[in-house]
């Protein structure tokens, strides 16, 4: 029987649900478990500003017209749209390209590691699947439920027990020509004392609605490393909507550092789940918006182990009429004692038309413990413009100077050096262009 959702709340969720139930036999799996995510998220509806976690950022406003789910392009297609990709393309790395939200292992270069496609993983059942939604908390978020719903293909990648990955694994997502709407899903699974670099690029052209909305979940063992660089460089007319979940054994060291400069609206959300003893997180960000964009960073760190580490730093530098958001929320269980967290969101206004929301939290039930929060926002100090103008640095390289010192100190999170450097860079080019 097809128990399709009637009581709908908007017409963008209305055309989800006739996409939903025109296209859900035809997704890899079948129905099955899908159901109950896309029920979920219509009795909800699309999020909008009278939803506390969604306050400052209207996903039903700036949705617009619901995109077509895209389908697997042609291979002459999605060679094509790689060509045209650059991010972190300079750096010896192993590569997995993802088009359109599909994988292509025959433009793909991986070694020493276990891959599947995740559209082959579902027809077959494989036992992997069983690790996917890691994060709780992230499975009841409604563009998690969506993407739970329409994921039709990405990866899931396996690191065996203590292996060291020789070089850096990339996920390439690339865009093709058409505007379409994407769901993928990859599951990157690091075992015990096992060690990754992490990639990941998000491209697209310019002048295409695009709407992503993917997700990249991450479950690290015991003793485990693991390493994760994003750029988001999405066109300037794309929605650009994002997911991270990791969860973590005991001992493990974990770094992601997430940088925003593209999309005409982007959201990245961030679950964390300390659930072993004595692991350490630095979560990092860095946004550069102008002209009218909206990015919104979104955290959630949940402590419930004894002894664990977390730090979050977040920088925004806005121009024009941009807009930026940071959310973050670090919830300390009666468990996790002597936790030490520590976030800190700051941003850099170099209009008086921008805008910022920052809004930190702290949700503590032990009582040893060392947490605080923080969040400023201004415009650059002009004592320290004029001391570097007073030894006859221009004023335009003066403020870049104070910039790109401003935005630095969450870019040297990053410990791949090919992928610090081309994060600088890119930051450097923002700047050129604001001239």
């Amino acid at each position: 029987m097809d128990n399709k959702i009637t009581a709908l709340k908007d017409t963008s969720t209305q055309k989800l649900a006739d996409i939903f139930h025109s296209r859900k036999a035809q997704l890899p799996g079948g129905a099955t478990g899908r159901e109950t995510a896309f029920g979920s998220f219509a009795n909800k509806g699309l999020p909008n500003k009278r939803v506390e976690e969604f306050k400052y950022t209207d996903i039903r406003a700036l949705l617009g017209d619901v995109a077509p789910l895209a389908v697997r392009p042609q291979l002459d297609a999605a060679k094509s749209a790689l060509v045209t990709a650059t991010r972190f393309a300079g750096i010896d790395a192993h590569r997995i390209a993802l088009v359109d939200g599909h994988a292509f292992f025959e433009l793909s270069d991986v070694k020493g590691v276990e891959v599947v496609s995740l559209a082959e993983a579902l027809a077959s059942g494989h036992p992997l699947l069983s690790k996917l939604n890691v994060s709780a908390k992230a499975a009841t978020n409604p563009l998690f439920e969506l993407n739970t719903a329409f994921m039709t293909d990405g990866v899931i990648v396996r690191v065996a027990k203590g292996v060291k990955l020789d070089k850096p694994l990339h996920l390439r997502f690339v865009a093709g020509a058409e505007a379409v709407a994407t769901a993928s899903r990859v599951l990157v699974v690091v075992e015990e004392g096992a060690e990754i670099t992490l990639l990941e690029s998000h491209e697209s052209r310019d002048g295409v609605g695009f709407q992503f909305n993917d997700v990249v979940e991450i479950i690290i063992g015991d003793h485990a490393r693991v390493e994760h660089t994003r750029i988001n460089s999405e066109g300037r007319d794309a929605l650009a909507l994002s997911t991270l979940t990791a969860r973590m054994g005991k001992e493990v060291a974990f770094t992601t550092f997430n940088m925003s400069l593209g999309a005409k609206a982007s959201r990245h959300q961030v679950y964390l789940a300390f659930e072993g003893e004595k692991s350490t997180a630095q979560v990092n960000g860095a946004t550069l918006l102008n002209g009218s964009q909206h990015a919104d960073a979104t955290l959630v760190a949940d402590h419930n182990a004894v002894g664990c580490i977390s730090r979050e730093l977040f920088k925004t530098i806005i121009d024009d009429n941009a807009t930026g958001v940071f959310q973050g929320r670090i919830n300390v269980d009666p468990e996790a004692q002597k936790t030490d967290g520590k976030m800190m969101s700051a941003c850099l206004l170099l209009s008086d038309n921008g805008t910022m929301y920052n809004k930190p939290e702290l949700e503590i039930f032990a009582d040893d413990v060392q947490c605080g929060h923080g969040a400023t926002c201004g415009a650059l100090d002009d004592d320290l413009l004029f001391y570097i103008e007073s030894r006859g640095v221009p004023r335009v390289e003066a403020e870049s100077l104070l910039i790109q010192a401003f935005i630095g100190e969450a870019v040297e999170a990053v410990q791949q050096e090919d992928a610090k450097d081309e994060l600088i860079e890119l930051v450097v080019n923002w700047l050129q262009q604001r001239g």
